[in-house]
Parts: structure tokens; sequence; C-alpha cells
């Protein structure tokens, strides 16, 4: 393997040229618009090139690649194995700071510092550290944008604190950027994309400093000095070859507890691959030096043979499972709650489709709660379930009857409560989608005191006829499907108002599913949409208070042509007067796009 990857990574331009061509011939019609859970151009980029080979040879892709010869398996490897230009140009000088910039605390001003905003994931931010007042929202106006790098996608999630937003692009970079001006601070470059949304914090120990985390695509976890920008530690996070680090990572008292996904799904395309062996798991590392503490799975059981398939491919399970969102914590019982995805494969799971609760200690599984039983799934086509993973984490809440609650959306298009200091019982559940493989409720909800905040995606594609496509037709976003924003309340369940999405008109590609994860600060709710708005809601009645198109072309402050898009699986941040987010998603037929967005009021 190591003789291969050095061939792969050291061989000429000439090669990857050729290997252009083979993948256009051969990949492209599947990996260059993927549908269902195919991986996109930018995961094949991502992968490690002795993996892809593998898999061509011997794995998922091996009926595919027996059409090749062996020189042009190499020449394709090559190709994706060789580096893309991070962006058209370097960032020139003047998007640099001048001025020497201040060391970052973590407890210094206004922050959201990871996913949730907080530990219990509520993604509401309070008056102070918002600052903004419902008032001011309609004053909202474009203070700075800033180009991510070529790409199609913006997938991470930022992160502010003292001054600084961390941000990863379209492709392996990680910048922080002065709060005022977005200008760079510095940079640093990753193995592989950046999914998961950064996380700000100490390191803790001896000599703690303030760190930022981050997962990539590869199931590389890493900690960033946050003031300069030197890696401090990074570490293969996932035991499976297709594993991959999609969640945020939550921090608290010095340690990390990283989620677990994968892609092993989409490879059961194939009909020769043995599908499937992946399991998810959460890891806890230590902060300061990647240490890992423990890990526990999601299946308590290894994957074993099973039956074979119709063409006589052994098969393997149980699978899946896999965590793709950022963990909860419960300070009260020191416990940490994961939400899951649906099983791969027979046989299923009692832990799919659930919220899970370990010991933030141990990692013992204290308690599950299966939310949706034998919802197995994969790409294979013989599939029972019908994907109704959970791609958000539960929220945990105080309730006005002094009891506490779990609540969270699932793809099934069901809002559920239940008591995490009774098991997991169920308090409530509201369906208000019909759900599927898209949504249902998909990235986030928030809560405030009151409410729980819910989006709805309800997401759907139609077949339209095209002759050049292979299959004589294409896939688009259905424009009358999808959108919606819910409040319930918290203590029952009822809906409190909802929110009828708006149409898109005339615009192409696009769609008025709300997939995007909301945020909530005193008063207001903000939604993004497929359609590539950003709106506020008012928290007590569901009126749009203030919209903003961000499906155009920006002037940026680092010199690099951006423009606007979906807005879907990052959320956006509020914080110390402005709110920041990140435009432009192109899977499942969206509207691309490579910007991070600054608001404040009146663009002051």
């Amino acid at each position: 393997m190591r003789t291969l990857l050095f061939l792969l990574l050291s061989a000429g331009a000439v090669c990857a040229q050729d290997g252009a061509a083979i993948y256009k011939a051969h990949c492209a019609a599947c990996h260059d618009t993927p549908t269902g859970r195919i991986p996109p151009f930018s995961a094949l980029r991502a992968m490690d090139p002795a993996k892809i080979m593998q898999s061509l040879e011997t794995g998922a892709m091996k009926t595919q690649g027996a059409g090749l010869t062996s020189a042009e398996r190499f020449a394709v490897v090559t190709y994706l194995a060789t580096p893309a230009a991070k962006h058209s140009s370097a960032p020139s000088p003047a998007a640099f700071c001048k001025a020497e910039p201040q060391h970052p605390g973590p407890a210094h001003g206004p922050q959201w510092s990871e996913w949730g905003a907080n530990i219990e994931n509520t993604r509401f931010q309070d008056a102070s550290a918002a600052g903004l007042s419902a008032a001011d929202v309609a004053k909202l106006k474009l203070k700075w944008a800033f180009g991510l790098g070529n790409g199609a996608s913006v997938r991470s999630q930022p992160a502010v604190t003292d001054g600084r937003v961390f941000v990863a692009d379209l492709g392996s970079d990680v910048y922080s950027l002065d709060t005022r001006s977005g200008c760079i601070q510095w940079t640093f470059h990753a193995g592989a994309t950046v999914r998961s949304a950064i996380t700000v914090g100490p390191t803790g120990g001896s000599g703690s400093r303030p760190a930022i985390y981050f997962g990539d695509q590869s199931a590389n976890a890493y900690a960033v000095d946050a003031s300069t920008g030197k890696l401090i530690w990074k570490v293969h996070a996932g035991d499976h070859f297709a594993s991959m680090l999609t969640g945020g990572p939550l921090l608290h008292d010095g340690v990390l507890y990283v989620p677990i996904s994968s892609y092993e799904e989409a490879l059961a395309a194939s009909p020769t691959y043995e599908c499937c062996t992946f399991r998810g798991s959460v890891i806890a590392l230590d902060a300061a030096t990647g240490k890992s503490l423990w890990r526990s799975y999601t299946i308590p059981e290894s994957a074993h043979p099973t039956e074979k398939s119709k063409t006589g491919v052994q098969m393997h399970g149980p699978s899946g499972a896999g965590v793709w969102s950022a963990p909860t914590f419960d300070a009260k019982r020191n416990v940490v709650y994961v939400a899951t995805g649906d099983n791969y494969s027979d046989p299923p799971s009692a832990t799919s489709d659930a919220v899970l609760a370990f010991d933030a200690k141990s990692g013992k599984l204290l308690w599950s709660k299966q939310l949706t039983a034998d919802d197995i799934y994969n790409m294979g086509g013989h599939a029972k379930g019908r994907d109704f993973d959970f791609g958000q984490p539960p929220i945990l809440v105080a309730l006005s009857n002094g009891r506490r609650a779990l609540v969270i959306g699932q793809k099934s298009g069901i809002a559920h409560a239940i008591d995490p200091d009774r098991q997991g019982a169920v308090l409530w559940e509201t369906r208000l989608g019909h759900g599927g493989p898209l949504g249902g409720i998909q990235w986030g909800s928030a809560a405030d005191s009151e409410n729980m905040y819910v989006p709805l995606a309800d997401l759907a594609l139609k077949g339209v006829a095209d002759k050049s496509a292979p299959q004589g037709y294409r896939l688009e976003l259905d424009p009358n499907s999808g959108g919606g924003l819910f409040a319930l309340q918290l203590t029952t369940g009822k809906q409190v108002w909802s929110a009828k999405p708006p149409a898109c008109g005339e615009r192409k590609h696009c769609s008025p599913a709300q997939s995007a994860p909301v945020s909530a600060i005193p008063g207001v709710v903000f939604s993004g949409s497929v359609d590539g708005h950003m709106r506020a809601y008012s928290a007590s009645t569901g009126e749009i208070i203030w919209d903003v198109d961000t499906a155009r072309d920006y002037e940026t402050v680092n010199d690099q042509k951006a423009k606007g898009g979906s807005l879907d699986a990052a959320g956006p941040v509020i914080a110390g007067g402005m709110l920041y987010v990140t435009s432009g998603y192109g899977q499942w037929g969206g509207m691309p796009g490579n910007v991070l967005l600054a608001f404040s009021v009146d663009g002051k």
C-alpha cells in the first residue's frame, strides 16, 4: 500500500490528464451528478488513493474496474489523487490583516463556539451574546463577503469567538478571519475536505491554549492553535475504510467527543460489494494531546457473515447506525447523547434511528431509545427501510413543569421529545411532514425556553426528459414540494404556529425545502432555504420580518470570485451584533456557491 501511495502521488501530469479523460468517460455520469448516497467527485478527491485502487480491483467498484486496463485504473486513481488547485489564485497580500492580531481567548466576548451554540445544542443565542434585538433584525445588511475557494457545496459551519470567525472552504483550507472586516489572520491546510462544523475552546491540561477542532472527509480529527493556525495534533478517528467525520465535535472539560459516520451504504450500489461492515461510533479524545480515552460503538456487536445475495455475494451485518450530527452533553448527569442513522444491512439493530446515552467518563452505553425500527437502507436496491436517519442532534431543554426533555427532529418528518431522566421514555411525538431520504426534518432544530423551532425539508426531485443523459432523463428539484417552519410547545409538542414556504417563482433549480439548521435569538428564528433565501421569522407569530436572497455574485474581501446559492447543511451563526452564513450547496440539484456572508445592522 505504501509503495502504491508513493507511485500515485509522484505520478506526472500527463498520467493525471489521461486519468481525467477516463474519469469523464467511465465515472463522471454517476459521481459528477450523484443521486442518493453516491459519493460526489469531491469525496473521491478526498479519499486515500490506495483505497480507491482497492475499490476498483477488489472492492465496491470491482465491476467498473474490470472494464479498465491496469494502466487505466492507475491513471484514473492518479488523477483523483493529484491535488486540485485550491483557489483560482492564492489570496492576495491585501486580503491579510495589517495589524498584529490579538490572541484569542475562548471565554472573551460574544461567541458561537460549537455547532449548537452550547453543549445542549439549543442553537439559541441570548440577547447579550447575540448583540441583536428583534428590532435590529430588519436592518441587517451585508457588511462583507469572503470567497471560499472553488467548488459547489459549502459544508462546514463557522465558529465565532474573541473577534475572530473560523471557517473552512470548499477544499481543505481553514481560515481565521477578523469579524469586523473579514481580513485573513491565518490559514491552515487540512489533508481532506472539512465537513464538520468548527468547534473552539481550550485544550485543557498544563499549558492550556485556545484551539479550534474539526473533522474531515477522511475521518481525521484536528486540533489547531487558534492564535497561530499551527497544528497541535491530528488523529485518524475512524476505524473503517469508509469512515468520515460529518457532525461537529463536542468539547467539554478537556475532552473532545467526535462522532463517526460513513459512506459505506453508497458502496452497496455495486452488485459485487459485500455489504456491510461499518458501525457508527463516538470516540473521546484528550483535547490537549489527541490521545484516545475511549471509543463506543452504536451497534454493540461486530458485523458477521449473514446470507448471500441473489448473485452469490456474501453479505454481512448488522451495520450502519452512523452518527451524522454533533453530540449533546448533559452536565447534570455527565452523559453524552448522540442520535444515530439507519442500518445498512440485515439484521436490524435496536440502536439504529435512535438516541443513545453514553457515560462521559467511560463511554459505557447507559440506555438507548429507538424511534424507528427495522430501517435498513443502502444504495444496493435491496433495502427494507426508508432512510429515516437522524441528521440532527438531540436538544437538551428544561421544561416549565420542572422536568427535562431531549427534543429532536427526524427525517421521517416527526419531531420527538423523550425523557433523559427516564431511559428515554417518549413524552410526545408530532408529525410535520411526510419524510424521506432527503428529509423530513433534516440538519437541525432550535429551542428557547418555550418552543422548539423545526424547519421542514421534504425535498423532492422530479424526472425531466433529457436525451443527452445516459438514462434518458435528469433529476431536478421539485419547486412545489417541501419547506415550512414550525413552532412546537416544548411541554406538549402542540403546534404554536407554522409558516408556509414562500413560492420559488421563476427561479430555476429551486426548491422551497428548508433543510438547513435554524438558529434563534430572543424573539427571532433564522431559517435558510434551498431557494437561496435567508429569512428571519417572528418567534411569536411566524411572520417573516427579514428576507435576503443570497443567490447572487459577490465582491469579496479576499478578491476571489464568489456567488451564493442554496442554503442547506450549515446554519446561521449569530454573535456580537453580526450574523454569519455560508451560501451555496450544489448537491441534490441545488444551486452551487462558495461564499461566507457577514451581516450587521445597516452594514456597519
